[in-house]
């Protein structure tokens, strides 16, 4: 594909803090944490760093960030809007600087705390001035959508009611996740895996969805080295190539509350990734060994599901139920615990997991050479990779 990133660049470091509810520290120490561990597991020196990614929603400075890893000389710096559906993108934006030469060592972060210092689940509130996006919000707002989990429990009724699809298959997803959370001892629910009676019986947050649809809120920090593909070959890690990566938006996209789409049981901004992932990746479903799908709601899993081909429209129920997305399973999903059993730091997280899986040293591996899907948020502009060995 003429253009195309593919092979031209490699996650080569991969650093995390400890994913907890009250981390005791500032976001700035925790990014500073996660890039310094980063760079040491890649066994480049931080006076390299020359390019820095993030999300819009990240409250730490890139220049602070870089004086305090003791950086020198800064000649990249970016950032993703749009929260979780970002996830993905710095890396994107990090491959596209080292790929053409604009900088050589990129370090994508996020650091967040989002359950001690501020909670997102808390529902919305107006900024002092409006704005073209923040008017948006007047449409439901006032008639009681105000909180993530109402936005997609909307699009979440609407797909149960054109699939057939029940509260028991999302739980599915749930309790999928939270297995392979129990095996991870950094996941914040590890030795706590969940039955599919115990969701069922969780508390509603707003139907369709229970407490154990939800993600959590985490505090804690991730962060990722991307150099190129020739650098990374010497280098003391197993590269992850980045086969692929891109970004979409489509089809009256609003901030996770796209109503007015022809079709709103669809993550039409996910179909249009998918099909940039494997065109420039060069594969199809069946090359896919492994995923990690953006876990922030359980329904929006299914869906996913059904825009990267695994299923048909209206089927990834049947896929999840006879197919399996458990280890030992057709697709194993989110064997880090995804951000229902690990921990919610906006699905870079989930990145680092996807590095683990090609480098063969996740706690629940997936056996096979064959690429790995990484996703990031739905029901907003969105993003995603393809990572494989070289």
């Amino acid at each position: 594909m003429t253009g195309s990133l593919a092979n031209k660049a490699a996650i080569v470091g991969i650093g995390a803090t400890e994913f907890s509810k009250n981390s005791g520290r500032s976001e700035l120490r925790l990014a500073v944490e996660a890039i310094t561990a980063a760079l040491e597991d890649a066994g480049i020196d931080r006076s390299e760093v020359d390019g820095l990614c993030t999300y819009t929603m990240d409250n730490n400075p890139e220049i602070e960030v870089f004086r305090n890893i003791g950086g020198k000389e800064l000649k990249f710096f970016s950032r993703i809007h749009y929260g979780g559906g970002a996830a993905c993108a710095p890396v994107m934006q990090a491959a596209m600087a080292v790929a053409t030469g604009v900088a050589e060592v990129v370090v994508c972060y996020r650091a967040m705390n989002e359950r001690s210092q501020y909670r997102f689940g808390t529902g919305y509130t107006p900024p002092p001035m409006p704005t073209a996006e923040s008017a948006h919000y007047g449409y439901y707002v006032p008639f009681g959508l105000v909180s993530p989990a109402s936005w997609v429990a909307m699009a979440a009724r609407r797909y149960m009611h054109e699939t057939g699809a029940t509260s028991e298959d999302f739980g599915r997803v749930a309790m999928a996740c939270r297995r392979h959370a129990a095996a991870n001892p950094n996941a914040w629910f590890y030795q706590q895996p969940i039955t599919l009676e115990e969701h069922q019986a969780s508390r509603w947050i707003v139907e369709p969805l229970h407490l154990l649809d939800c993600c959590q809120e985490s505090d804690g920090a991730q962060a990722l080295v991307v150099t190129t593909a020739e650098r990374a070959k010497s280098l003391r890690q197993t590269p992850a190539i980045i086969r692929a990566a891109a970004q979409g938006a489509a089809d009256d996209q609003q901030m996770m509350t796209s109503y007015y789409r022809p079709d709103i049981s669809r993550l039409s901004e996910m179909d249009l990734v998918a099909q940039q992932l494997y065109a420039q990746a060069g594969i199809g479903p069946g090359d896919i060994r492994t995923a990690v799908l953006y876990d922030h709601f359980s329904p929006f899993v299914l869906p996913q599901i059904e825009a990267f081909g695994f299923a048909k429209k209206g089927q990834a129920k049947d896929f999840i139920r006879e197919e399996g997305i458990e280890i030992g399973g057709r697709l194993p999903v989110n064997t880090n615990g995804g951000q229902l059993g690990e921990a919610y730091i906006h699905g870079m997280n989930g990145i680092a997991e996807g590095v683990r899986q090609v480098r063969g040293t996740s706690v629940n591996q997936v056996a096979g050479d064959g690429a790995v899907l990484v996703t990031a948020g739905t029901g907003v502009p969105t993003s995603g990779l393809i990572l494989g060995l070289a």
